[in-house]
């Protein structure tokens, strides 16, 4: 077998509660500002939860062709948008790369649920002729995938990866392995999602899963691993990352990012909405990243946590740091961005 390729990350590019930009989304990150506020998208009046870490600003004209978006759901135009900033930042473009040897692979955990709402819509007060010709096509989850590839001309891999919450940390698992197998030379990788809608909000608030305590102080309502804390907030966005093999990035001389050095994933096989409180599934996958990158424990400083501000997930997750790192866990930083940004789901 041929030595495996090394992955790096050449550019990056976001959609979130706190800018549409990376730059933005850094800069307020840093000064500690929250996006989270009140749902704008619909009334919540019955809602428990009415708070929401929601996309504002955003006009992905700046950087799309409205003939383009006119066809997309909300989170394909979240994804496209942050594909073109990450391809903008590698300096890459169509035509300047092998078509064959790119491919996407993005998560997305509920597709456009907003196409689902308003075409059911349709369908009940008016009946079937009124459902939009492009209703299936706009509301798949892999349709995110499928508007990058075409924008870009990537016809290697091209496939979308649904495991919920992971679901955008697993698809840049598979496109890390993807890149180091040499299956590929560029990716296109990451999650998007836009599930701000009434019946998501609805759904999650029957599962007892959302925020409902801080609805008139949104900006502390998010809170992980606090003792205060009374479930998630739903936000929307997009995460994307441009990984190339290091032989390529090089040959054509690209600024590298980052690495991407060990990747893992597990299955609790515990519950369907809830994870085994012990942690062990989570250090599993933990020490199997670290085993493939080869790092000591000791290399490890920082952890950006799943952090979820729900008491089920804060507490596991705790165990399974300490089981992992042991007495090292306690001169580790850990901290997750949820507090600020909200749970993108597949985006997170």
């Amino acid at each position: 077998m041929s030595e495996l390729e090394r992955v790096v990350v050449t550019g990056m590019g976001t959609v979130n509660p706190l800018g549409t930009s990376v730059e933005q989304f850094w800069n307020h990150i840093k000064e500690g500002v929250s996006g989270i506020g009140p749902i704008t998208k619909f009334d919540t009046t019955d809602y428990p939860a009415k708070i929401a870490g929601e996309v504002r600003d955003f006009d992905p004209s700046d950087l799309l062709d409205r003939k383009e978006t006119r066809g997309m759901a909300d989170f394909t135009k979240f994804a496209v948008h942050a594909a073109v900033q990450a391809m903008n930042q590698a300096k890459l473009e169509a035509g300047s790369f092998d078509p064959y040897r790119s491919g996407v692979y993005l998560g997305n955990g509920i597709g456009g649920f907003e196409v689902v709402e308003e075409n059911l819509y349709k369908l009940y007060e008016r009946g079937p002729h009124a459902v939009a010709p492009l209703t299936i096509p706009k509301l798949i989850s892999n349709e995110a995938a499928g508007n990058i590839a075409i924008h870009f001309g990537m016809q290697g891999p091209c496939h979308t990866t649904v495991t919920a919450c992971a679901s955008g940390t697993d698809a840049i698992g598979d496109a890390f392995n993807a890149i180091r197998f040499g299956q590929v030379d560029v990716a296109l990788s990451g999650g998007t999602e836009a599930a701000i809608t009434k019946l998501s909000v609805a759904g999650f608030c029957r599962l007892q899963a959302l925020a409902t305590r801080y609805n008139d102080t949104p900006q502390i309502a998010s809170r992980p691993f606090d003792k205060e804390r009374d479930g998630f907030i739903m936000g929307e966005g997009a995460g994307m990352l441009v990984l190339e093999s290091l032989s390529h990035a090089k040959k054509r001389g690209a600024t590298i990012l980052g690495e991407i050095a060990g990747y893992s994933m597990t299955c609790d096989a515990y519950h369907l909405t809830a994870p085994n409180p012990d942690g062990e599934g989570a250090a599993r996958a933990m020490q199997g990243a670290l085993a493939m990158a080869g790092a000591k424990l000791e290399e490890v400083d920082y952890i950006n946590a799943h952090g979820t501000s729900t008491a089920a997930n804060d507490s596991m997750e705790t165990k399974a740091i300490k089981r992992v790192f042991g007495d090292h866990a306690y001169k580790l930083k850990v901290s997750s961005t949820k507090s600020m940004t909200s749970h993108l789901i597949a985006a997170a």
